[in-house]
C-alpha cells in the first residue's frame, strides 16, 4: 500500500464527522484570506499614511487593520476547535477499531507478536496517527491557503518579481521529498524498537517478583539500557535527517529572499515599483515562508505517522476468527460425543508435529484424562477443542459435525476451562466470577462462589465480593485464584469442561479443597482433565497417554498398571517421588 492510500484510507475515517471538517476547511480558507489582507494592506499603509500622508487612511486603516485581525482570531478558534474534534474523534475509531480486531484476532497470531509491540501499536503507533491527522486535518489545509493567498498578493504586486521568488519553491520540494523517504524508513525502525523494548519492559514489571528473588535488578536495568539505548540512536538519526532538511530550507528561503531584494530594490531605485508595493510584497513574502517551513515539519511527521499505519492497517487487515467461519451452525449441546480423527497439528516455523494423527473418542458426560511428560502435546490437543488451533492434518467431529462448521461464539460459549495459570483481572472479586456469563445476577454470583468452596474467603475481605484483587489476582493465594476461576466456570455453566493442571501448583490442604471444588464443577459433564499428578486422575473413566504428540497408551488406571508401558513408568516415578519425601 502506497503512502497515498495509506493517507486516502486514513481520511475515509473522517466521514462520520464531515459538516464539522467541512466547517474547519471553510475557516482555514477564512484564515488564509485574512491573511492575504494583512500582506495587501501594508502597501496602502506605507504608501498612503507614511509617504503621501492621507489623513482619511490615517483613521481608516488601522481600523481595518484591527477589524481584520479580530476576524481572524475568531475564524482561527473555529479552526482549531473543529479540526482538533475531528482530529481526536478520528483516532478514537482507529484504536478502538484495532483493539476489537487485536481480541478477535486467533491465538496463533498472538503467540507469534508480543502483548509489549501490540500494546505499542495500539498506543504508540496510532499516537503518530494522531499527530499526522493533527497535521493534515489543520495545518497542511490552513496552510497551503495561506500559501496560495500570499502567492495570490505577491502576483498582484508584481508579477517579475514573483518570478524570481518562485525558484525556491521545486527546490523544496526536492528536500521535501528526500528527507521524507529517509524519515518514513527510520521511523518503521524505531515503532518497531519501541514495540520490542515495550514488551522487554512488560516482560520485567510482570515478573518482579522474580527478578528481585534472584536479585537481577541490574541484569534487567542493563537489558533495558541496550533497548533504550537501540531506540535513542534511531530517534536522534531522525532528529539528524529532520534538522538537517530544516536548515537546507532555511538557506533556499534566505537565498530566495536576497534574490528579492537585490531585483526589488532595483526597481524602487528606478521607480518602477513603489516602497509600499515592495513592502506589501515582501510581508507576504515573510507570511508566506512560516507556512511553507511548517508544511516542511508536517511532512516530516506525517511520513513517520505514514510508517504506523502501515503498521496498524496490517493488523486491521488481518481475517478475524469470526469472519472465517460467519456461515457456521449454532451448537446447541453435547448429545453424543467428541471424535478426534487422525489430527495433527504443526505450529508455524516447525518442523516437528506438535500432534500427530490423533484418534481419540470421548463420550457425553465422560470424563477423559491426558498425561504425558512435558511437551507430549497434551495441552495442544486441549487448545483443539475451543478452536485456538486449527488441525493441519484430520478433523474433528463433535455429534457428528466437524468441530469447524460451528459458529466459534456458539462453540467457546459451551466449553469452560479452568488452568494452572488462572487468568484474573484487576476487578472486583464478583466481576471476575461474572467474566463468565453477562448479566449474571449477585445471586448466580454468590452460589457459584459457593459450590466452589470460596464464599468464606471472599467474606472475609474488606469489601466482600467488591474487593478488587489486584492485577492478575495477586492478593489472593494460589488457591483462593483456582477457585475463583471454578466459581466462574461453574457460573458459565458449560457441557465441556477442560481442566489444564488446575492443581499442580497448589498444597496438599488446598488441593484438597480445590478438588471437592472440582467435584462439583465436574457433574453431568463431559470433562478433559490434563493432569501432572497422577493421583488426581485415577477415577477418570479413561487416560490416554501421550508421548511426543501420539497417543501411546489408554484405558482405565487398572488397565494402564497392567501394561508394562509408559503410564506405569511415569506412575512408578512419582510413587517413588512420594515415598521419599
Amino acid at each position: 500500500m502506497s503512502g497515498l492510500d495509506r493517507f486516502k484510507r486514513l481520511m475515509r475515517y473522517v466521514g462520520p464527522y464531515r459538516y464539522r471538517f467541512a466547517g474547519a476547511i471553510a475557516c482555514s480558507g477564512l484564515v488564509a484570506l485574512l491573511s492575504g489582507v494583512y500582506a495587501w494592506l501594508a502597501k496602502p499603509v506605507l504608501d498612503g499614511v507614511f509617504i503621501e500622508k492621507n489623513e482619511s487612511l490615517w483613521v481608516i486603516l488601522p481600523i481595518a487593520l484591527i477589524g481584520v485581525a479580530v476576524l481572524k482570531a475568531i475564524f482561527s478558534y473555529g479552526v482549531g476547535y473543529l479540526m482538533a474534534y475531528v482530529t481526536n474523534r478520528v483516532i478514537a475509531d482507529i484504536r478502538q477499531e484495532l483493539f476489537q480486531h487485536l481480541v478477535r484476532l486467533p491465538v496463533g497470531f498472538h503467540d507469534s507478536n508480543t502483548s509489549g509491540r501490540l500494546v505499542s501499536r495500539v498506543v504508540n503507533d496510532v499516537g503518530l496517527m494522531a499527530s499526522a491527522a493533527s497535521n493534515v486535518l489543520k495545518d497542511i489545509f490552513q496552510n497551503v491557503l495561506t500559501c496560495l493567498a500570499m502567492v495570490a498578493v505577491i502576483f498582484y504586486q508584481n508579477w517579475k518579481l514573483a518570478g524570481i521568488s518562485a525558484i525556491v519553491i521545486p527546490l523544496s520540494a526536492v528536500i521535501m521529498v528526500r528527507v521524507g523517504k529517509k524519515l518514513r524508513r527510520l521511523a518503521t525502525s524505531g515503532q518497531e524498537q519501541m514495540g520490542d523494548m515495550s514488551s522487554m519492559l512488560q516482560e520485567t514489571l510482570a515478573g518482579i517478583r522474580m527478578v528481585k528473588a534472584f536479585g537481577r535488578e541490574d541484569a534487567e536495568a542493563t537489558r533495558f539500557k541496550k533497548y533504550n539505548g537501540t531506540f535513542l540512536g534511531t530517534t536522534l538519526k531522525a532528529n539528524q535527517v529532520w534538522s538537517l532538511g530544516s536548515s537546507h530550507m532555511e538557506v533556499i528561503g534566505v537565498i530566495g529572499v536576497a534574490g528579492i531584494v537585490w531585483y526589488g530594490g532595483y526597481l524602487v531605485i528606478n521607480d518602477i515599483m513603489t516602497p509600499g508595493a515592495l513592502f506589501s510584497f515582501m510581508a507576504a513574502m515573510f507570511m508566506a515562508y512560516t507556512p511553507i517551513r511548517k508544511l516542511s515539519g508536517a511532512n516530516n511527521i506525517i511520513q513517520q505517522a505514514l510508517a504506523a499505519a502501515e503498521r496498524v492497517y496490517y493488523v486491521i487487515d488481518l481475517p478475524t476468527e469470526q469472519l472465517q467461519d460467519h456461515d457456521g451452525v449454532a451448537l446447541t449441546g453435547i448429545n453424543r460425543g467428541i471424535e478426534f480423527q487422525g489430527v495433527s497439528l504443526r505450529y508455524e516455523g516447525q518442523t516437528e508435529p506438535a500432534l500427530a494423527g490423533i484418534d481419540l473418542s470421548i463420550k457425553a458426560g465422560e470424563v477423559v484424562a491426558l498425561v504425558g511428560s512435558s511437551g507430549s502435546g497434551k495441552t495442544t490437543l486441549a487448545s483443539l477443542l475451543p478452536r485456538f488451533y486449527e488441525p493441519t492434518e484430520g478433523r474433528i467431529v463433535l455429534d457428528g459435525t466437524p468441530l469447524s462448521s460451528y459458529q466459534l461464539q456458539s462453540l467457546r460459549a459451551h466449553i469452560g476451562i479452568v488452568s494452572q495459570d488462572v487468568v484474573l483481572f484487576d476487578d472486583t472479586v464478583s466481576n471476575n466470577i461474572a467474566f463468565g456469563r453477562v448479566g449474571a445476577s449477585h445471586t448466580d454470583i454468590e452460589q457459584a462462589a459457593q459450590s466452589a468452596y470460596a464464599h468464606d474467603f471472599i467474606l472475609r475481605f474488606p469489601q466482600g465480593y467488591d474487593t478488587v484483587i489486584g492485577e492478575r489476582g495477586v492478593k489472593l493465594s494460589g488457591g483462593e485464584r483456582q477457585r475463583l476461576a471454578i466459581a466462574r466456570a461453574i457460573l458459565r455453566d458449560p457441557p465441556l469442561l477442560i481442566l489444564d493442571e488446575a492443581t499442580s501448583a497448589l498444597d496438599t490442604k488446598s488441593e484438597r479443597i480445590v478438588q471437592l471444588a472440582l467435584a462439583n464443577l465436574m457433574k453431568n459433564r463431559t470433562t478433559l482433565v490434563i493432569a501432572h499428578r497422577l493421583s488426581t486422575i485415577q477415577n477418570a473413566d479413561r487416560i490416554a497417554v501421550l508421548d511426543r504428540g501420539v497417543i501411546v497408551e489408554i484405558g482405565t488406571h487398572e488397565e494402564l498398571l497392567h501394561l508394562d508401558g509408559v503410564y506405569r513408568r511415569l506412575h512408578a516415578m512419582q510413587f517413588q517421588e512420594t515415598t521419599s519425601v
